[in-house]
């Protein structure tokens, strides 16, 4: 891992809509328009007073929305931010088509169910729901797929050239949403969390719950990245350090947050 010149901040003055690949505008005009659901949706459970398991029926679908947002509008991001062209070539075409289709069939039919005041997840009262449930786990899978194939292109596209810890940040945030958020979605795919609304705003309870762990696996996409440019830049020499201090810590608090929900 090598560390790069603090003062080069990788391409943040030259980003703009009109260097965007049309994959990436399709991403961007996707997120925007699962955020205009998750408005529009926010509005409709002001008037529906329906709950599901002590939880209002449209938490789950808007919660779903938002994060489907912030991952695709992530992609973009991270992209640019490790200065790789690999954003005009068809592996990220793969990867952004792969992303929309898995986290839309997830969208589309959390916010089906919802409607009808039916679970998602965790509903095998029948054949089909059990089925449903079954390819909403692999299109979960699918879609943290596609930042692992991503931190794979941006590996590719650097070649030989040395990786600058902005770089090395993105491609270590990637992997880590992959393999953290894979491995705590099937645990609470076999673990339904308590019922009723736990912590404010999130929801999550300190107890039999893997949400916790699975947010720290999901957006690993963001933080990682962040905490790869931030020590890029203010750091210098002790760069490479502090974002292998700092993935470890966080690798190591994903692990405790997962130990301690399933040993209770």
């Amino acid at each position: 891992m090598q560390t790069s010149n603090a003062a080069a901040w990788p391409g943040w003055p030259e980003w703009g809509w009109t260097t965007l690949s049309w994959a990436s505008k399709c991403l961007i005009a996707y997120g925007a328009l699962m955020w205009l659901a998750c408005g529009l949706t926010y509005l409709l459970s002001l008037s529906d007073a329906r709950t599901l398991r002590e939880v209002g029926i449209w938490i789950k679908p808007m919660k779903f929305m938002a994060a489907s947002a912030l991952m695709a509008w992530t992609t973009v991001w991270v992209t640019q931010l490790a200065h790789a062209p690999v954003s005009d070539g068809q592996a990220f075409k793969g990867i952004c088509l792969l992303l929309v289709v898995t986290s839309l069939f997830e969208v589309v039919y959390i916010t089906y169910q919802a409607s009808q005041g039916a679970a998602s997840h965790y509903n095998t009262s029948d054949r089909l729901h059990t089925i449903l449930f079954a390819v909403m786990a692999i299109a979960a899978v699918g879609l943290t797929a596609s930042q692992a194939w991503l931190a794979w292109a941006i590996w590719k596209a650097h070649g030989a050239s040395p990786l600058s810890v902005t770089a090395w940040g993105v491609i270590t945030g990637l992997t880590l949403t992959f393999v953290l958020s894979t491995v705590s979605g099937f645990l609470l795919g076999g673990n339904q969390p308590p019922a009723g609304q736990g912590l404010p705003f999130v929801g999550w309870h300190l107890y039999k719950d893997i949400r916790p762990s699975h947010f720290l696996g999901v957006h690993a996409q963001q933080l990682i990245p962040l905490l790869g440019l931030v020590a890029d830049r203010f750091l210098g020499n002790h760069a490479t350090t502090a974002l292998a201090v700092g993935s470890s810590a966080y690798l190591m608090l994903w692990t405790l947050l997962t130990w301690a929900s399933l040993s209770r």
